[in-house]
């Protein structure tokens, strides 16, 4: 049984996430929006859906005149999602309160509404992406990482193969004195198994250690691979190189070599000139890592990749995003668990946070256009631009830009205003207006919102993301 102090503490959530929704509600609500919710929110694991409540901040009870008789609706949900969910009605001082309990769907298995599998993105509801549906359908057998990629192999197979130095130099331990140390240790990492018949490689090991991907069939295709280009368009090739060590052990390398490929920009300090290269080494570094890390590996026929041009930089890996690209800065939710795991163990990556916070934070550090986040064709694409006066940034840069800067702010546990994000844009005091235009594009969008806790002051306003 929900008691009214249960209501309050969901209430003081930060956030709404996958497990909890609030719907205001206040005389009716969709039948159609209920069950898609239903359908959505089993789809990710269970939870509670409440209407009477507004969703907004302050999150008030304001009551619901919805769905008077439960045993129907209880009854209606089944019939038109195909499981059971229980409906409870709570008296709460400041109104009545529907909290709809809803069960987790099966392992392997996932609702659908008239053939739509649907999960939540942010406020609203959207289908499924490919990806996650092979996932959840795949689930309870072995993960592909987790197959074996080479079998009946020797010990001494098995250190030719995999760079084994290398591996407890990034763990920052010692080479132990023997082989059989340094295969225990590889087997109690789960990154090969030995049996009877010799040691079998799983994938996971070889695309971290690999001294060679080719010498890997299934894995070759993984390769990351570096394009660079003589101007702004793909019509021009400079470069095209395919990295042939594993993520891991070549990590620092494919780094390197997509840094020194960089464009580099002239500028004049104190009558100085001195050269600086188009973006951040940081940032290259996060933006990689996440291509590795976060990729789909099953999808075939497809490998991380950079592509370098006069004026940009983009980085893509196979897959859909798994979290709306708008919650790229705040949120995090990796794909690969076990390789996220491991190479943050390596100190290649932050396995609690997708580095994307420190990436915006380095482009705004630089004073550069706002990076784009975004998908296309079964690809998630980053974009970091190169150096671009204000003047030249269009609406939907500065716009985007603002968007970051009052997520980051955020995540920071500090609010934008007018004054921060000017000093984002490198602005005088006497732009105040043309900042506050920005803010107006960025609520207008949907994008941020004012904080009601700072008062009516236009002078002392501050603003949030839309979804804090």
């Amino acid at each position: 049984m929900t008691t009214v102090a249960q209501i309050d503490l969901w209430r003081q959530e930060p956030s709404e996430h996958q497990q909890l929704e609030f719907k205001e509600a206040k005389n009716q609500y969709e039948r159609r929006k209920l069950y898609e919710y239903c359908v959505a929110i089993a789809n990710e694991g269970g939870g509670k859906l409440l209407l009477g409540i507004a969703n907004g901040s302050p999150r008030t009870v304001v009551g619901t005149k919805a769905f008077v008789n439960l045993v129907s609706i209880a009854e209606d949900i089944f019939q038109n999602v195909g499981f059971r969910v229980d409906v409870e009605e709570v008296g709460h001082p400041d109104g009545r309160v529907l909290v709809f309990h809803i069960p987790s769907r099966m392992q392997g298995s996932a609702y659908h509404l008239d053939g739509k599998y649907l999960m939540r993105s942010g406020s609203s509801l959207t289908a499924m992406s490919e990806d996650r549906l092979r996932a959840i359908f795949s689930e309870g057998q072995p993960h592909w990482a987790e197959q074996f990629t080479r079998q009946e192999l020797t010990a001494e197979q098995v250190i030719t193969l995999l760079d084994t130095q290398t591996f407890f130099e990034l763990l920052k331990q010692p080479y132990p004195t023997t082989q059989d140390a340094v295969l225990e240790r590889l087997v109690a990492e789960h990154l090969i198994d030995e049996s009877a018949s010799g040691y079998a490689i799983r994938r996971l090991g070889a695309l971290l250690l690999a001294k060679r991907l080719s010498e890997f069939p299934e894995i070759a295709r993984r390769a990351p691979r570096v394009i660079v280009y003589n101007g702004i368009s793909k019509t021009d090739v400079r470069l095209d190189q395919t990295g042939e060590r594993g993520y891991a052990v070549g990590f620092q390398g494919i780094v390197d070599f997509v840094v020194s490929q960089l464009p580099q920009n002239e500028i004049l300090e104190q009558s100085l000139r001195r050269k600086i290269r188009l973006l951040p080494d940081d940032a290259v570094r996060e933006l990689i890592a996440n291509a590795l890390i976060h990729q789909d590996l099953t999808l075939t026929g497809m490998s991380p990749m950079v592509e370098i041009y006069s004026n940009r930089i983009e980085i893509s890996n196979p897959g859909m995003p798994v979290l709306p690209v708008e919650r790229f800065i705040d949120g995090y939710q990796s794909r690969n668990e076990r390789l996220a795991d491991l190479m943050r163990r390596m100190s290649i990556c932050e396995e609690r946070s997708s580095g994307v916070d420190r990436v915006v934070m380095a482009v705004e550090m630089h004073q550069l256009p706002a990076p784009y986040f975004g998908a296309i064709h079964q690809r998630t694409l980053v974009t970091i631009y190169g150096p671009r006066s204000f003047d030249d940034m269009d609406r939907d840069d500065r716009t985007r830009a603002c968007y970051q800067h009052c997520a980051l702010k955020w995540v920071m546990s500090e609010r934008m205003t007018n004054q921060s994000l000017r000093e984002r844009f490198g602005l005088p005091d006497g732009k105040q207006a043309i900042v506050s235009q920005i803010i107006k594009d960025a609520i207008d969008a949907k994008l941020i919102k004012p904080d009601e806790s700072a008062g009516d002051s236009r002078r002392y306003a501050r603003y949030l993301p839309i979804w804090a």
